[in-house]
């Protein structure tokens, strides 16, 4: 019959390698066990992660948050470097859960990829349990999905899940915000995720630069790769430890959308907030992508982070103290603006 071939069809001639698959979780297994926390039950390889709450908590209320690592992928893909990817990763995960309060509890990760390759996986994989260690989650679960035909070889994507929990008495929304709060800025190094799409079309399109030339124009400026895959800071910890020293009114995480499309998420009707664009100073980075791409510094707020992580609206009464429970935990920190009486705006001046 037309079309008929000679011996039977295999899932390994599809594309598909199961045993690759199961080499590449015999390498995660340490990698994993190693953020386990005392409430995880079982091990690696069941159908679902078990996770015993505990009686710690009174009232407990589970907050979830799912997010991806973006384009920054094709970044690492580009630059075969797949070692700090994982950790974005759980940045833009449980830093999303700290904002209501929460508690990271436990996480999971799913890689879908063109060609499943033990050694890439590894490094992604460790990624993820490098940022579960710094955020204090365990990595209880995840999924590896090989997809010839949709995917290229060496092609991938990294999406996570993450729980935590917050006392309902002590879940943070917005609703304490009062005109005369102080705003502290959280620094942030790096790109984070955020924005990549527009870095990637200046940098390379527009520029013409490659992964190995330097960032910028100085004696020991590092890589564009360098800079681009520069690891985002997972501030969960440092968050939950001021939340534990002084009373915080709102917490916004600041990702896609800049500063004027997060903090206005976490600001009463009757409320503004004023940020002041010179009160901290801006990675270099966003500097060059300004220049080279000639964007305007609306567009530049709207797209990143401009060196902040994180905005926390704090009594103004306790902000000094709390740029100090900041520094203890090694997070820079400054006054950034004020709350305001308004309609639920964000004013950048």
């Amino acid at each position: 019959m037309t079309g008929e071939v000679s011996g039977g069809a295999t899932y390994a001639a599809a594309g598909v390698s199961i045993d690759a698959g199961e080499a590449a979780v015999d390498r995660i297994k340490s990698q994993v066990r190693s953020t386990f926390r005392p409430e995880v039950l079982g091990d690696i390889g069941g159908f679902g992660g078990l996770f015993a709450l505990g009686n710690r908590f009174r009232d407990p209320v589970l907050v979830s948050t799912t997010d991806g690592v973006g384009t920054k992928a094709m970044v690492a893909t580009a630059a075969g470097s797949f070692e700090t990817i994982g950790l974005d990763l759980v940045a833009m995960c449980v830093d999303d859960l700290v904002c209501q309060g929460a508690e990271p509890l436990f996480f999971l990760d799913y890689v879908s990829i063109g060609k499943l390759d033990p050694d890439h996986v590894s490094q992604l994989v460790a990624g993820v349990a490098e940022g579960c260690r710094q955020a204090g989650c365990a990595l209880i679960g995840g999924e590896m999905a090989e997809h010839p035909g949709a995917m290229e070889p060496g092609e991938f994507d990294l999406v996570g899940f993450a729980v935590g929990v917050v006392e309902r008495s002590e879940i943070i929304d917005g609703t304490r915000v009062t005109p005369g709060d102080v705003l502290l800025g959280l620094a942030s190094p790096g790109l984070r995720s955020n924005g990549y799409s527009l870095a990637r079309h200046v940098i390379f399109e527009r520029a013409g630069l490659a992964l190995s030339d330097p960032a910028w124009d100085e004696p020991g400026a590092p890589t564009v790769a360098e800079e681009l895959l520069r690891p985002s800071v997972i501030y969960a910890p440092a968050i939950r430890a001021l939340c534990g020293e002084v009373e915080v009114h709102s917490i916004a995480h600041i990702t896609g959308g800049g500063i004027g499309g997060n903090l206005n998420r976490v600001l009463s009707s009757s409320t503004d907030a004023t940020v002041e664009r010179g009160s901290w100073e801006s990675p270099r980075i966003f500097g060059e992508i300004q220049r080279l791409g000639g964007i305007s510094d609306d567009e530049m707020a709207k797209v990143f982070n401009l060196g902040i992580g994180m905005i926390v609206a704090v009594p103004g009464a306790v902000a000094q103290r709390a740029i100090e429970v900041l520094a203890a935990v090694g997070q820079k920190a400054s006054v950034v603006g004020e709350i305001v009486e308004g309609s639920g705006l964000v004013h950048l001046r």
